[in-house]
């Protein structure tokens, strides 16, 4: 359509040439781009903004007829002159595109006019410093780190991120810029050996590559001779006290300040702007009023260099450095041939489009249904139409209205396939929110927004990641900082200072060094890690120190087993009268099952399938299913209960879905019936939007058995609602119902099986699951890389808040700000107002009506407002994907908890998001909530880092959650050691034995060599990987768990030193004289002995025969000790002995000989 009414204009082929043409209405642009586009040459699109770039790159592959590339140049995301850096992300996804740009013949390149104004480093820069990477390449390991170090990668000990590496020994890892992956180099020597990817999540690796082409870490080069360059160019360019700039000083150190890219041009004799990578004469497409947001942006920059650049300390480049000015920018952009694409109908054109505006389908007759709407539509539109969904389950939405006015489109892929089909009406799916229209007697493309007027599916960009190690386990000893208090087994409480290389015998070992009341000072080899866990249960400030040698902690251990015991017989009690109810036994119907699993987009992350496979087993079995399934906002648990649904449904019971508000009604009710679209299930939701007359068809489906699953709020439990075969209860966000709530629900509980899901952490539910005793899962695993959230503590002040805003609303997202007052938050609003007046504010309260609220909140989903000044109601409630900052005022009266749940509110997608606390002066704030305030200051980064799931028990608080008498004991030992407590005693019960108070607590078997048993420095220099991986060692339960942490060290770390190898060894020895009820042993050079237990399983007869058959070599010394005398130098020898009197035991072992 358009290449024909383009033929005669000199657009593409004449460079120097303008051609307008319009108007353009709806996506008609994208199909344009679209028609245009060549096999053969590169395309630049340049939009207004950055939200039109974005709509452009969702259209752009619907209209392609065939594919073709399409890449994004982003934006920075941060405003002129700012003092943050852009995230490593972006960088990335910019240099790979400057990379590629002057190689590539075909294309569409997609750029925000403001991004096209900044100034970039020269095109040999980017070229000049990638470097490829290839097996039997030389490698000096010395200046390759400074090449690298130069070229702006950060040497760190884990690799995580873009523009990382980390060198142990002969392994190199590296996280390139521009590539989907981290890369694990081997190095032989001095020579490249091999090049595998491997997983940021797991650390494991993934396949073998060829070659790694490594792009520099930033746009701005750090070698001595550019630090030089840049020297000179700034005493040229400022007349300052040059010490006294943070920047230059950093930058002379070799280090990258934040917002150094704002001195891009003092790194370099020339900058380049886009059209320098581009080739000559390059088709040019421009989009929309980009004269007026060139000129806008221009401003800006000005007024920002006018207001910042009085700082003698950051002195600013005039805006005409960093930025193309907007008349250099138009005579670039005069020398490519350059169409322009006119939306103003009044606006002059070359060429007239056939567009026209969209037929108005929302309002025309507000009783009319959708369908209806369109049905008249049609009956007036004589050409094809094609209806365009937003995903799979708005589809099967749209086409149950349709069937029932009698229309049955059929599915197309695309635009392309819909007009070689000559279908009169067809369906198809894909992001778009614009509709198409040129005239009645053309092909026309109607979209659901235009029927419904409301953007509905979730749209994120996320990266798929390999399941995560479920190291929850070792997670406590990840957070050991020095001076945390930790409870060892044997001696108490004490504090944690640190790991320690100490001689013992000739040969070195690492000690964890533990502080306990008075200064006494314990050494815990780290053989014994599994002894000692973090302590929780109060402030860390205040635990309990014990005095090492009193019998305090006996007396502390033995009351709170006592405890453990009586609370296990309770527990014991509710779980019999459980068991002995018989529920429906559901039947997993595998092969559906694994396709409807099969559309989950995401990965399920390692404690999200465990939880998975919990609830289906409990389903299949005889008994009522009563599952708790914790997990901290955002890291799956809808996913789990739509699993369980889905299995009910399919074996003909009916599931009811229980949720708070109506708000997430809704929402649950969008995501369910889009993965249950192509099943023959009906899903129906009750809320307060629901005519009666709605209401009353609804229950009257419900008693009939047509709806399989229903969602709604209490009301679902109201005695209306009659369910004709209800199978399922599924409970979400449990801790927000009422007490007549639950017990409607426990009398359900005899005979439905129950799901609930809850995001509070772990503590609160604690006590329902040792009092009511559910089963219990727990999802602490965050879903696929989510950038942290970047923390800021800072006094309330005007300039913060506009300056916050400004940056988020550039780069096209939205705001929370949250007032907690309802009585001045419409004074609130007014400031705001005054402060932003180009901005739209909504606000929303839990005084208003709630169909008032449902408004506002779906008006700043569709993205209507930029700002959303509101109280604590955001705190649980619907995603809105483009909101990535908040600001909260008087964040001092918050709980930690509470804070902690409004920042999960941003950080939902991949861009970076802002969390700002603004507080009164620190001199107001109670010494406790600036400890708040800290703490949860600190915690923004750990997501990043450590990928630590959930914050931890003393932050959230444990004691004062649970129930009085628990709460005592648990402030004495410790959570961690009270659970075990707990277990063991239940345990004992269920065995029909009475629980015995006095028995210690299995301390495992001691094992002493007498060899060099660590995991050296210069193999693994990173202390927190050292400890996780001895506290895993030290808790391998089988040699096959031990083989594969091996594994798992050679491939990240490299070949196993000897040291590690006794390390191994030794744990291998002690899980075999654990099964045998060993308590220690110990070989020397001359000799040793072993230690049994009272329950061991080692037969007298065969320590009679050992001691008979050698007399000399062996004694029995006291009842429960063998001695022995050879002389074993080599500590294979060693080994081997000990080995060989293993296997002596294990043969003639009994099940119980003592």
């Amino acid at each position: 359509m358009y290449r024909s009414l383009l033929a005669s204009t000199p657009w593409p082929a004449k460079s120097g040439t303008r051609t307008a043409i319009g108007p353009f209405h709806g996506c008609a642009e994208a199909r344009l781009i679209a028609e245009m586009a060549r096999p053969d040459s590169l395309l630049l699109v340049i939009t207004a903004d950055t939200s039109s770039a974005l709509a452009l790159e969702r259209e752009l592959p619907f209209f392609l007829a065939e594919p073709v590339d399409i890449l994004a140049f982003p934006d920075w995301e941060t405003l002129p002159y700012d003092n943050f850096s852009p995230h490593q992300d972006i960088v990335s996804e910019r240099l790979e595109t400057l990379y590629r740009l002057p190689t590539l013949t075909a294309g569409i390149l997609v750029v925000p006019i403001s991004t096209l104004m900044h100034r970039l480093p020269p095109v040999h820069y980017v070229a000049g410093s990638s470097l490829v990477l290839e097996p039997g390449q030389l490698l000096d390991r010395e200046s390759f780190r400074r090449n690298l170090e130069r070229n702006g990668y950060r040497n760190v000990e884990t690799v995580y991120e873009h523009g990382e590496f980390a060198l142990r020994g002969s392994l190199l890892d590296i996280y390139p810029m521009g590539s989907e992956l981290p890369f694990r180099v081997d190095l032989l020597d001095d020579e490249v050996d091999s090049l595998r990817t491997f997983s940021p999540d797991t650390q494991r690796t993934l396949e073998k590559v060829a070659a790694i082409n490594l792009l520099p870490a930033r746009e701005y080069p750090l070698n001595p001779a550019a630090i030089e360059r840049f020297r000179l160019s700034w005493y040229e360019a400022f007349d300052v006290d040059h010490d006294a700039c943070p920047t230059y000083r950093e930058v002379s150190a070799g280090r990258a300040p934040g917002g150094c890219e704002y001195y891009l041009p003092l790194f370099f004799e020339h900058c380049a702007s886009l059209f320098d990578y581009l080739p000559e004469g390059t088709p040019v497409i421009a989009i929309g009023d980009h004269y007026r947001a060139a000129q806008r942006f221009w401003e800006d920059a000005g007024h920002r260099y006018t207001e910042y650049g009085i700082d003698t300390r950051r002195p600013l480049l005039p805006p005409a450095r960093c930025f193309t000015p907007v008349e250099e920018l138009y005579q670039l952009m005069g020398q490519c041939p350059v169409l322009e694409l006119r939306r103003n109908p009044e606006a002059p054109t070359h060429v007239a489009s056939p567009s026209q505006p969209l037929p108005d389908l929302s309002t025309e007759g507000a009783r009319q249904t959708p369908a209806e709407r369109l049905q008249h539509f049609m009956q007036q539109h004589t050409a094809p139409l094609l209806l365009c969904a937003e995903s799979a389950g708005r589809r099967e939405i749209l086409l149950e209205n349709l069937a029932a006015h009698g229309l049955t489109p059929p599915e197309v892929a695309d635009w392309a396939e819909f007009l070689a089909s000559g279908l009169r009406f067809a369906i198809s799916t894909a992001p778009i929110d614009r509709g198409m229209y040129f005239g009645a007697d053309q092909p026309a493309l109607v979209c659901e927004a235009q029927l419904f007027g409301n953007r509905v599916a979730q749209r994120r960009r996320r990266r798929k990641v390999d399941e995560a190690h479920a190291e929850n386990v070792f997670r406590d000893i990840n957070e050991l900082r020095e001076g945390v208090p930790v409870v060892h087994l044997e001696h108490g409480v004490g504090r944690y200072l640190g790991l320690q290389t100490l001689e013992v015998d000739g040969a070195d070992n690492e000690f964890l060094t533990l502080e306990y009341a008075q200064g006494s000072k314990l050494y815990v080899p780290v053989a014994s890690l599994h002894l000692v866990s973090r302590y929780a249960g109060s402030d860390p400030e205040l635990a309990p120190l014990h005095k090492l040698g009193s019998d305090q902690w006996e007396k502390a251990r033995r009351k709170a087993t006592e405890k453990a015991s009586d609370v296990a017989a309770q527990l014991l009690d509710v779980y019999a009268r459980r068991e002995a109810r018989k529920g429906f036994c559901f039947e997993l119907p595998a092969l559906e099952y694994e396709q409807f699993a099969a559309s989950f987009p995401f990965e399920e992350t390692a404690d999200q399938a465990a939880a998975i496979d919990a609830v289906i087993a409990d389903m299949t079995a005889e008994r009522v299913m009563d599952r708790l399934v914790c997990g901290d906002v955002g890291f799956g648990k809808t996913e789990v209960a739509m699993r369980a649904a889905f299995i009910a449904a399919r074996n003909g019971k009916q599931v009811a879905v229980l949720v708070p508000t109506t708000l997430l009604a809704q929402q649950h009710f969008n995501s369910f019936a889009d993965r249950f679209a192509d099943w023959p299930v009906t899903v129906e939701v009750v809320s307060r939007f629901k005519s009666g007359k709605d209401l009353g068809g609804v229950l009257q489906r419900v008693s009939n058995g047509d709806i399989d699953i229903l969602i709604g709020t209490h009301k679902l439990l109201s005695s209306d609602f009659r369910f004709h075969d209800l199978g399922l209860l599924i409970i979400d966000e449990e801790h927000r119902f009422g007490v007549k709530q639950k017990e409607a629900i426990k009398a359900l509980r005899a005979e439905v099986d129950i799901l609930t899901l809850t995001a509070t952490p772990i503590p609160r539910t604690l006590n329902m699951a040792l009092g009511g005793m559910r089963d219990l899962s727990v999802i602490a695993t965050p879903p696929a890389r989510r950038l942290s959230i970047k923390t800021f503590v800072r006094e309330h002040n005007i300039a913060l808040i506009r300056e916050a805003v400004l940056r988020e609303t550039l780069r096209g997202g939205q705001v929370y700000y949250l007032h907690n007052e309802v009585k001045s938050i419409e004074e609130a609003g007014r400031k705001l107002r005054e402060l932003l007046p180009d901005l739209s504010i909504g606000v929303a309260h839990g005084q208003m009506r709630e169909a008032e609220l449902e408004q506002v909140m779906s008006a700043f989903y569709h993205q209507r407002h930029h700002i959303l000044l509101c109280t604590t109601i955001i705190e649980t409630g619907i995603d809105v994907p483009t909101a990535n900052t908040i600001i909260i005022e008087r964040a001092d009266k918050f709980g930690l908890a509470q804070l902690h749940q409004l920042r999960g509110r941003v950080g939902r997608s991949h861009h970076q998001a802002y969390a700002y606390l603004l507080c009164p002066p620190r001199s107001a704030i109670t010494p406790d909530a600036e400890k708040r305030l800290e703490a949860i200051e600190a915690a923004g980064d750990l997501g990043a880092g450590y990928l630590l799931a959930t914050h931890d028990l003393e932050i959230r608080g444990a004691g004062e959650l649970l129930g009085d008498e628990q709460s005592g004991q648990i402030h004495s030992v410790g959570f961690a050691l009270y659970m075990r407590m707990l277990e063991r005693a239940v345990a004992a019960l269920r065995r029909g034995e009475i629980p015995n108070t006095d028995a210690p607590l299995d301390a495992g078997t001691e094992i002493n060599l007498h060899i060099p048993a660590l995991i050296p420095e210069d193999y693994l220099p990173d202390i927190n990987t050292r400890l996780v991986l001895y506290k895993r060692i030290a808790a391998a339960a089988s040699e096959q768990a031990l083989r594969e942490i091996q594994v798992e060290m050679i491939d990240r770390f490299g070949l196993l030193p000897q040291q590690v190898k006794n390390l191994v060894q030794v744990a291998r020895l002690r899980i075999r004289a654990d099964q045998l009820g060993i308590a220690g042993i110990e070989v020397g050079p001359g000799g040793g002995n072993i230690d049994f237990r009272e329950s061991t399983r080692v037969n007298p007869l065969s320590l009679v025969k050992l001691v008979q058959s050698d007399p000399k070599g062996y004694q029995l010394a006291g009842a429960m000790r063998l001695r022995f005398k050879r002389q074993l130098d080599e500590p294979e020898q060693r080994q081997q002995f000990a080995d060989q009197l293993l296997d002596t035991f294990a043969a003639d072992a009994t099940e119980d000989a003592a």
